[in-house]
């Protein structure tokens, strides 16, 4: 019996020879408690598939015009070009070379990343937990145009224009819009909707000045993984996944297990570069269960490595049941947290000297 009996049915092809099987795991498992990022032995995640840092570059450039031009940054723009957000997408997207889709799915990220250091993480951006609601509201018009009569709209307009957020979005739909279909650009609209609520839970910890339970931390990482920029695997490459499939419980389970796991290694690469009020999961961890910092790495390595094992298996069953497009979209994003995993172990985000 097929596993997802109402998925439209093409040859079998095995995931596997892209994904490596599960019998892999013991090779895989982390080798012991971790004083710093793990090493590439401790991770069971794919490397990156290509590396080239000519396009990158091209793609960083794209970048910097933009951010000035909406007004993200300012006075920091060298500092965001050492980050290589261009040269994530790069890395995430091995199947694509065209610089203005990279450019795009870049666009998409940075505004993300911008709303959370001005409105969640970076007080010296002005970020105040107390309102993180009252400004994502408002800034979900941008991502899923409000529609009001004109006399208001044209106050909400001015609102926005003043708000380089707001353009930042607004631009990015714009660009995210030439190449989505209206299925794609809306999922993405409702994944960027759970993203703004895990952020208000987040403020929720700030303002009330309380450690979440680890099951809790994890839930807000659920809502706040690497979703929005991971679903953009089919948009870049230029074919669709039905949203019959997509929005299938066992393939959203699927593509979720991955967005999770990947934000997992924005954790343990970002720790040592957070503020002690910042939240991660070794530091929930070790609030928690009593852990020592290297203990609570090696506890983060271990769900990290729990939860790919698990999509690679339900990857793997989904592929010989599903269509063409399904195969190579869990494989896309199999590619993408490979190049998520590289970029995060080298960014001067989170590397000095990278």
């Amino acid at each position: 019996m097929s596993v997802i009996s109402d998925l439209r049915f093409a040859p079998p092809a095995d995931l596997r020879k892209i994904i490596p099987p599960l019998g892999m795991s013991a090779a895989r498992a982390f080798l012991g408690p971790l004083a710093e990022p793990p090493r590439d032995d401790q991770l069971f995640c794919p490397g990156a598939i290509r590396d080239d840092p000519a396009l990158g570059d091209l793609v960083d450039d794209g970048l910097i015009d933009w951010a000035g031009s909406v007004g993200i940054y300012p006075g920091r723009l060298d500092k965001l070009r050492s980050y290589g957000f261009g040269r994530f997408m790069m890395l995430a997207h091995p199947a694509v070379s065209d610089p203005d889709r990279l450019l795009m799915a870049t666009k998409c990220l940075v505004a993300e990343w911008a709303a959370d250091d001005y409105y969640v993480d970076e007080v010296e951006l002005g970020a105040e937990p107390e309102v993180v609601g009252s400004r994502l509201a408002r800034l979900i018009s941008v991502v899923d145009p409000a529609q009001m009569v004109p006399r208001y709209a044209r106050d909400m307009a001015g609102y926005h224009r003043l708000q380089p957020i707001s353009e930042a979005f607004r631009t990015a739909m714009e660009h995210l819009a030439v190449y989505a279909g209206p299925a794609q650009l809306g999922r993405f609209q409702h994944q960027m909707a759970i993203l703004f609520l895990a952020w208000t839970q987040e403020a929720d910890w700030h303002v009330n000045r309380r450690t979440p339970p680890v099951w809790e931390y994890l839930v807000q990482r659920h809502l706040n993984s690497y979703l929005p920029p991971m679903i953009l695997v089919d948009v870049l490459a230029g074919y669709e996944l039905s949203p019959h499939e997509f929005y299938h419980p066992d393939v959203r389970r699927a593509y979720t297990l991955a967005g999770n796991a990947a934000v997992l290694v924005n954790d343990l690469h970002s720790g040592p570069a957070e503020s002690e009020t910042d939240f991660n999961l070794p530091r929930v961890l070790q609030v928690n269960e009593g852990l020592g910092p290297k203990e609570a790495m090696a506890r983060t390595v271990e769900i990290h490595n729990e939860l790919m094992h698990t999509f690679v298996g339900l990857a793997t069953q989904l592929s010989a049941a599903g269509s063409p497009n399904l195969r190579r979209f869990l494989a896309d994003v199999w590619a993408w947290t490979g190049g998520s995993r590289r970029w995060h172990a080298t960014t001067g985000r989170y590397n000095q000297g990278s």
